[in-house]
């Protein structure tokens, strides 16, 4: 059984279009959900919880519909979206013991663990707190009940880096653990090398590239080499330049770019390996997941 899966999903706006959308998400891996400002990974989360009805799909946890009609899925889905749903008059202490009643599973104990974790004061309200404090209550609350699955919009948005990291330490944990999953979408590209399992690529609207971040690491190769006259295509490639006769190339399948080169007669031809920051931004500035060739330019 799947911890979460999309199939088909749309939404439209007067501007942009969402979709179609197909997930599928396997228990007990963390997945970082990458893609450019208004590239529709909010409101992919706000469907999956409801909180916008698209056009046409069908979202569907641990096989269960997300029916608004019948909620108790949501007793195993935590989320935090960019918007914290909590009263400002209130102090955070408040705030959380007021959610607990909707589920059966809270902790009390499991709260004071997070809290003192990530140095949240409990007993200020709402209003007091800074924007990456906010981020912190939303996470204890999302986290209260132990769900088995976590979907997180920016969820290190507004914390200082001492504290994001803490944080994904604790996501990171919950993956540890087997069956808990995290689904996050984020900006801060270099979480992806602490936590993410697999990555999806969101980019107008459309899927560009789903992976395992293993599977990309050995793909994705930076070379350098030299070569006179026409270089033609590439297979692979996804980027290159060339200056004073010296190529540069990234290439989405570096098993595929290597020998080519050497049967063009490339010179001092040397290969290095490229960190998940690198890759996510190719990715997201080229919009493409593995061209067959490319040619220089």
């Amino acid at each position: 059984m799947s911890a979460f899966e999309l199939i088909g999903l749309r939404k439209s706006f007067p501007r942009f279009d969402l979709g179609p959308i197909d997930i599928v998400v396997e228990p007990g891996c963390a997945t970082g959900f990458i893609g450019p400002n208004g590239s529709g990974k909010t409101t992919t989360l706000y469907c999956m919880m409801g909180l916008l009805r698209p056009e046409s799909g069908s979202v569907r946890f641990d096989g269960v519909l997300n029916d608004l009609n019948h909620p108790e899925w949501k007793h195993h889905v935590g989320f935090v979206g960019d918007q914290q749903p909590f009263h400002d008059p209130w102090t955070g202490a408040v705030n959380l013991r007021f959610l607990s009643g909707f589920y059966p599973s809270w902790s009390d104990s499991l709260v004071k663990k997070l809290a003192d974790r990530i140095d949240l004061d409990l007993d200020r309200r709402v209003r007091e707190l800074s924007a990456g404090n906010k981020v912190k209550l939303g996470l204890v609350a999302a986290l209260a009940y132990e769900p088995r699955l976590l979907l997180l919009d920016e969820p290190t948005a507004g914390l200082d880096p001492v504290v994001r990291t803490e944080v994904i330490d604790i996501l990171r944990d919950l993956v540890g653990e087997g069956d808990r999953t995290v689904f996050y979408s984020t900006h801060v590209l270099s979480d992806l090398e602490r936590l993410a399992d697999r990555l999806v690529f969101l980019n107008d609207g459309r899927i560009s590239l789903e992976s395992d971040t293993e599977t990309l690491r050995q793909q994705w190769r930076r070379f350098t080499f030299r070569l006179d006259g026409s270089v033609g295509e590439i297979q692979g490639v996804v980027r290159h330049r060339t200056e004073g006769g010296v190529h540069q190339v990234v290439s989405s399948d570096g098993d595929a770019t290597a020998p080519q080169l050497d049967v063009l007669g490339a010179a001092d031809v040397q290969v290095s390996p490229m960190s998940l920051n690198d890759i996510a931004i190719e990715v997201m500035t080229t919009g493409n997941d593995r061209p067959e060739t490319a040619e220089a330019v």
